[in-house]
């Protein structure tokens, strides 16, 4: 190896030293989600894998929330079933949920947790209506009434249930159905459990992994991308139509987990090789970094997720 390569290699861990420390015995929630789920070589999904090894390595307690919206669509398809979504949430009905609830925990929890198993880390599946607990959504983040079926909204997370799994050595993997008051299973947006469970947890990082870099200023334009977005900037860029449909949830339970007491939310690209290292680990990083304002409590409802008493 040259002299110049060994140098490279080793600045980058220096650099990576004082997150190392400071990140030690933290808690992350990982949203797992996006195209590179799909990648048929599974190289991708491999690869967040070693990346979220890595982050357990070094003493980071991870929390793996996934999604599974395009698993989810082939199997209706399957069925000559039409999926539709309205503000990138998926309407729901009572043949949906079924599928949503054997997708997500027999085939796409598996897939996680055995790619997870493949890279040396012990993680224990944990299906959603055993942690989260919720109601019928019926209003959206504007407050206009919304009926998608049996699409629910995160009350309550158990964070016993997932602190025992943490403690007993697991990355708990958890799955995007909840169980409603009414004893019913509801169909809830990735997106938004992870932040729920970001808050529940009092997260010190929840990182979206999907498969766009981050939020651009202009759509239209890849040298756009925005590393650092304070959260007074999110009203403006709604207006912007800078972030509509799937990204709507994404910033919205970004923003709320930010005002419950979790310190950073990152945006970042599952298909760019070990990005999430680079995010994490890095001074510059690679995707979209969200941060509070001081004015965050009067930008959105108040909202928290109380942890479920076991």
């Amino acid at each position: 190896m040259k002299t110049e390569d060994i140098i490279t290699k080793a600045r980058v861990l220096i650099e990576a030293l004082p997150y190392i420390q400071d990140f030690r015995g933290s808690t992350f929630v990982i949203k797992y989600g996006g195209s590179f789920m799909d990648d048929p070589d599974k190289t991708m999904h491999v690869r967040v894998a070693t990346d979220i090894a890595f982050l357990a390595a070094v003493g980071i307690n991870v929390v793996v929330v996934h999604g599974g919206g395009k698993a989810i669509s082939r199997a209706m398809n399957a069925l000559g079933l039409q999926a539709n979504f309205i503000n990138g949430l998926r309407v729901t009905d009572k043949a949906t949920i079924a599928i949503v609830k054997k997708t997500l925990d027999e085939i796409v929890n598996k897939e996680v947790c055995s790619t997870l198993t493949g890279v040396k880390i012990q993680s224990k599946g944990q299906p959603g209506d055993t942690v989260l607990v919720c109601q019928k959504l019926i209003t959206d983040d504007d407050g206009a009434p919304v009926d998608l079926g049996f699409v629910g909204e995160v009350t309550k997370v158990k964070v016993k249930l997932i602190k025992k799994e943490i403690g007993n050595g697991f990355i708990p993997v958890i799955s995007p159905v909840a169980k409603g008051y009414d004893g019913k299973l509801y169909n809830v947006n990735a997106d938004t459990a992870a932040g729920c469970v970001a808050s529940a947890l009092r997260a010190q990082r929840l990182v979206y992994m999907s498969d766009v870099p981050g939020l651009f200023a202009d759509p239209k334009n890849p040298e756009s991308l925005i590393s650092t977005l304070n959260v007074s900037e999110v009203d403006r860029l709604k207006k912007k139509g800078v972030i509509v449909k799937g990204m709507l949830p994404k910033v919205t339970s970004a923003v709320r987990a930010l005002q419950t007491g979790v310190q950073r939310a990152y945006f970042v690209d599952g298909r760019l090789p070990h990005s999430l290292l680079f995010e994490v680990f890095t001074d510059k990083g690679t995707g979209t970094e969200i941060v509070q304002g001081w004015w965050l409590l009067w930008s959105f409802p108040p909202f928290s997720v109380p942890s479920e008493k076991v």
